[in-house]
C-alpha cells in the first residue's frame, strides 16, 4: 500500500511539473502573439495551467497531511464491519453543453447596435482533475453557446461535485495588440548598430506585410487579454440522467462588466456516470449452480459477477470470447443473498442461495462453492456490489453511454497563423566584436521547446 501511494504522489507531482512547464510555454507564446485570437488562446492556456498547479498542488499538501495525521491511504473495506466500505470509483462524463443566451429585441432581430464578439469558454473541475474546453467566438448572430467536444473524468466518486466555471473576454481592438511588437522592433532596431538595426527592422516588415510572425522578443511581464468569470455551477450524481437535461446556473457578471455577455442563466447538457462495478467483473470462479425449480439437477459453470448479473459460461475460455452466457442470474436491490455453512452430516459442499421476486413469484438459485474461502470472496463480491449500487444509485440501473473525447487538436486559428509556432532567436552572449555584433537572426525558425511545448500541451487534453 505504502508503495502505490508513493507512485500515486510521484505520478501526480510529474503532472505538476508539467504543467509548470505548460506555463513557461504558455507565457512565451503569448509574448509571440500579434493576432487577437492567438493571444486568447495563449492566455486561456495559461489560466488553465495555473488552475492545475493550483490544484495538483492542494492535492499534495492534502496528501502530506494525512501521512502525519496518520491517515495512510489504506481502504476502510480491507478491514472492518461493513458500514466502513467504500464504494468503487467510476467515469464522470459531460457532454452536448450548450448555454442559451438572451439578446434584447433590437440587437437579435433588428441588428441594432455596435456588433461585439466575445471569447468564451469552460473550466471543468472534479477533485483534483481539471479539464477545459475549446474557446468559442461568441456575437449577437448566436442563440446558443454550444461546445462540441466531450469532457471525460476517469476518478469519481458518487459524492462527486463537478464544477463548471464558464470565462469570456471582449474582443478589443487589433492595433492594440499589434502595435506592441512593432514598438519594441523599433527600440531594438534603434539600440543596434545600423547594419543589424536594418535587418531586425526589415525581418519585422516582411514578416508583418506577409501575414506571418514578427520576432519573439523577451518581455519581463506578459500582457495580454484578461478573461473574466461570466457564472458557475456545481453538478452531483442528481444531476446524472441517461439524456439531455437543463441545469442552473449562477451569473457571476453584470451588465456593467466589460465581459459582461447575455446569459439566459441555465446550461444544457448530458451528464452520464459509470461506476467502475457496472463494466468490470468483481468476482468469477467455478461454481455448481441448481436453477430455480430443477431440485436435483446440478450445472458446473465459470460464472462472472458483473454488473448487476451473474453470467454462468460453460467454460472460462466462453467467457473471455465473450461469448453468450448458458443463463443469468439478477442481481438488484431487492436481491436476497443467504449463506450456509459445509453440513458435515450430510456433506454438502458450502452454498450461496440468491432469491429474486418476480411479480409474486420468488425464484431462488442456489450456488455451491468448493471451499469456505471461495464463499467468503463470493459473499464479499456481493455485499460490496449491493454497498456500490446503494451509493451510485441510478448509475446502477443500466450502464450508460459514455462518450469517448476525440484527440484534442490545436485550434484552428494556431494551424492558420505562424506567430505561436515561430521565434526569432537571439543569440546569447553576443559575439566580442562589441553591441549588435554577432546578433544571429533566423527568420522563420521553429523553436523546437516551443514546439515541444505545443504538441505536449494538445496531446495531453
Amino acid at each position: 500500500m505504502d508503495r502505490a501511494r508513493e507512485e500515486s504522489d510521484t505520478e501526480l507531482q510529474r503532472k505538476l511539473d508539467h504543467e509548470i512547464r505548460m506555463r513557461e510555454g504558455a507565457c512565451k507564446l503569448l509574448a509571440a502573439c500579434s493576432q487577437r485570437e492567438q493571444a486568447l488562446e495563449a492566455t486561456k492556456s495559461l489560466l488553465v495551467c495555473n488552475s492545475r498547479i493550483l490544484s495538483y498542488m492542494g492535492e499534495l499538501q492534502r496528501r502530506k497531511e494525512a501521512q502525519v495525521l496518520g491517515k495512510t491511504g489504506r481502504r476502510p473495506s480491507d478491514s472492518g464491519p461493513p458500514a466502513e466500505r467504500s464504494p468503487c470509483r467510476g467515469r464522470v462524463c459531460i457532454s452536448d453543453l450548450r448555454i442559451p443566451l438572451m439578446w434584447k429585441d433590437t440587437e437579435y432581430f433588428k441588428n441594432k447596435g455596435d456588433l461585439h464578439r466575445w471569447a468564451v469558454f469552460l473550466l471543468l473541475q472534479l477533485g483534483e482533475q481539471i479539464q477545459d474546453t475549446e474557446m468559442i467566438l461568441v456575437d449577437r448572430t448566436l442563440t446558443d453557446i454550444s461546445f462540441q467536444n466531450s469532457v471525460l473524468f476517469t476518478e469519481a466518486g458518487p459524492d462527486f461535485e463537478l464544477r463548471l466555471e464558464l470565462y469570456g473576454a471582449c474582443m478589443e481592438e487589433e492595433g492594440a495588440l499589434t502595435g506592441a511588437p512593432k514598438r519594441l522592433a523599433t527600440k531594438l532596431s534603434s539600440s543596434l548598430g545600423r547594419s543589424s538595426g536594418r535587418r531586425v527592422r526589415a525581418s519585422l516588415d516582411s514578416a508583418g506585410s506577409s501575414g506571418g510572425s514578427p520576432i519573439l522578443l523577451p518581455t519581463p511581464a506578459v500582457g495580454g487579454p484578461r478573461y473574466h468569470l461570466l457564472a458557475h455551477t456545481v453538478l452531483t450524481l442528481a444531476a446524472v440522467q441517461d439524456g439531455f437535461r437543463t441545469h442552473d446556473l449562477t451569473l457571476a457578471s453584470h451588465e456593467e462588466n466589460p465581459a459582461w455577455l447575455p446569459l439566459y442563466g441555465s446550461v444544457c447538457c448530458r451528464l452520464a456516470a459509470q461506476p467502475l462495478c457496472m463494466t468490470q467483473p468483481s468476482a468469477s470462479g467455478s461454481l455448481r449452480v441448481q436453477q430455480a425449480g430443477e431440485r436435483q439437477c446440478w450445472t458446473r459453470v465459470h460464472a462472472v459477477l458483473k454488473g448487476t448479473s451473474i453470467f454462468c459460461y460453460r467454460r472460462p475460455e466462453d467467457a473471455d470470447a465473450g461469448q453468450e452466457p448458458l443463463f443469468t442470474i439478477a442481481i438488484n436491490k431487492e436481491t436476497r443473498v443467504r449463506a450456509g455453512e459445509l453440513d458435515h452430516a450430510s456433506g454438502r459442499p458450502f452454498s450461496l442461495s440468491i432469491s429474486n421476486w418476480y411479480g409474486d413469484n420468488e425464484v431462488t438459485h442456489t450456488l455451491q462453492t468448493e471451499s469456505r474461502e471461495a464463499l467468503q470472496s463470493w459473499r464479499e463480491a456481493l455485499w460490496q456490489l449491493f454497498f456500490d449500487m446503494s451509493q451510485w444509485k441510478q448509475c446502477c440501473d443500466e450502464i450508460m453511454r459514455i462518450e469517448t473525447p476525440a484527440p484534442r487538436k490545436p485550434p484552428p486559428v494556431l494551424a492558420k497563423q505562424g506567430s505561436l509556432y515561430h521565434e526569432m532567436v537571439l543569440s546569447e552572449p553576443l559575439a566580442s566584436g562589441g553591441p549588435g555584433e554577432g546578433l544571429l537572426l533566423h527568420d522563420n525558425a521553429i523553436s523546437a521547446e516551443i514546439q515541444a511545448l505545443l504538441s505536449s500541451y494538445y496531446s495531453d487534453r
